[in-house]
């Protein structure tokens, strides 16, 4: 897949999830109440009608062709859609530029075992460090209002090559006893930036109506950088990008086969 063919896709994907107003971290709603209509019977004629119309046999031979059609506008539909989707395959799979088979090596140093389970859209990052448990829910954003370069004037950049998606991080530190502190983070150019922080009830997480204190970026500056400080030393850093940004690209394409491969199956069946 070329890389103008991967932005168009990372575009499409980018516009969808734009319009959902659910976080991409938490479950989606699948509604699943699909009922067919049901088939009306031939009514009885009245008893005036001409007796050939009224005969049960042309009745039923009326009866199946006004289903025939719409049948093999079914199988019709079912098998373009089919080929649709063994193209796209094929596309992702024999681009030059695939990254579903690649294997990313990690780097060296690397401080966290990845937790990465197929059909999940994030990963985890986990480590020990001095007495503390330290994970990383690592995820890709696509939202385009964020990612998409705009010039000085406030045109948009139409060039899709320019398009690259975000990284971006919940990051939870606990320790043995007491609250959790977390972070919400994404990678910027130059940095990673901290968005928000938060104590969390050990024993009451998701608790409504809790004190979150005030949002990051209007702390005292001293205190911004103590933050970062105390994020890096556990790991939590800027040089983490490039690898995680190869990674995620390439476990959203492997996903994204994977998906088209479920439909197909399941439109065959």
């Amino acid at each position: 897949m070329s890389p103008a063919s991967l932005a168009a896709r990372l575009l499409r994907r980018a516009a969808a999830s734009s319009s959902s107003s659910s976080s991409p971290l938490r479950a989606l709603t699948r509604r699943s109440l699909h009922a067919s209509a049901p088939v009306p019977l031939a009514r009885r004629l009245p008893s005036s009608a001409p007796a050939a119309v009224s005969s049960p046999g042309i009745a039923a031979r009326r009866f199946l062709a006004s289903q025939s059609p719409a049948s093999s506008s079914k199988a019709s539909a079912d098998e373009n859609l089919r080929r649709v989707i063994d193209s796209e395959i094929e596309c992702v799979v024999q681009s030059e530029e695939s990254t579903a088979d690649k294997h990313i090596d990690l780097p060296d140093d690397f401080p966290f075992e990845v937790i990465d389970n197929p059909g999940d859209q994030c990963i985890t990052l986990k480590r020990e460090f001095a007495g503390e448990t330290i994970k990383a829910a690592v995820y890709t954003n696509f939202d385009t209002e964020e990612d998409l370069n705009e010039d000085d004037d406030g045109n948009s950049d139409t060039d899709k090559e320019s398009f690259r998606p975000a990284i971006q991080m919940v990051v939870t530190i606990q320790k043995p006893e007491g609250s959790i502190l977390e972070f919400d983070c994404n990678f910027n150019d130059d940095e990673l930036a901290i968005e928000n922080m938060r104590m969390l009830n050990r024993d009451n997480p998701d608790a409504d109506n809790v004190y979150e204190g005030p949002p990051f970026s209007i702390l005292d500056e001293s205190l911004q950088k103590a933050m970062h400080r105390y994020l890096e030393v556990r790991g939590i850093k800027h040089s983490l990008h490039d690898w995680l940004y190869e990674y995620m690209m390439s476990k959203d394409e492997k996903e994204y086969v994977v998906w088209l491969k479920n439909m197909k199956e399941f439109i065959g069946n």
